[in-house]
Order: C-alpha cells, then structure tokens, then sequence
C-alpha cells in the first residue's frame, strides 16, 4: 500500500519533531531566557510574528486549494482588505475580522 505510514514510524516523527521542537524553546527560554539579550536580537524578534502570519496566509491567497490553485476574486479582495485595514489601524485582530467579513461577504456576492 503506498502513502500509508507504518504506526510505529508514525510515533517516530512525532516525538522526534516534538523533541526537536521543545530543544528549540529550550535554547532560547531555558538556557537565554534569564539573560538580557542583546537589543539589536530584541528589535529583530519584534518582527516575528509579522512576518508568520503572511507566510502562512499568502499560499492560501494566491494558490488556494479550493479554487485548484487559481487565483480566485473574494480571497484575494478579502486578503487586500486584510492589508489595508492591518495598515490602517496598526490592529492585527481588526485586520482579521476584516478580512473574514470580507471573505465571505464576497462569497455571498459572487457566489
């Protein structure tokens, strides 16, 4: 049978990519985390977050599955939308908000 995983291998890769993903933390909050970090580390960290959140949404925008990876109107006015009022505001959870309503108000639109 091919695509299905043996159970054990399975359990493998999990713990192997929990394990490698606790010592990931550990380095910084278990070994750094009581030691004041240098500012230019601190202004870079800041960007973090900004930068997670496009990369996870961005495929979904521009190669949705749904849609057989064509580029389809509401998600991408909605991703816009996003944008805009993210810009805006300066609010990440308005720019969430926003971005759904538009989503699926496109969706009642165009169908």
């Amino acid at each position: 049978m091919t695509g299905v995983i043996d159970r054990t291998e399975l359990w493998i890769v999990i713990l192997a990519l929990g394990l490698g993903s606790f010592g990931l933390r550990f380095v910084f909050l278990g070994l750094v985390g009581d030691k004041a970090m240098p500012d230019w580390v601190l202004r870079h960290l800041r960007y973090t977050a900004v930068s997670v959140l496009p990369a996870l949404v961005a495929p979904l925008v521009v190669w949705p599955g749904a849609t057989g990876g064509e580029i389809d109107p509401p998600r991408l006015i909605a991703a816009l939308v996003a944008v805009a009022v993210g810009l805006g505001t300066g609010r990440t959870l308005a720019a969430i908000l926003c971005g759904f309503a538009a989503l699926y108000g496109m969706f009642w639109l165009i169908g």
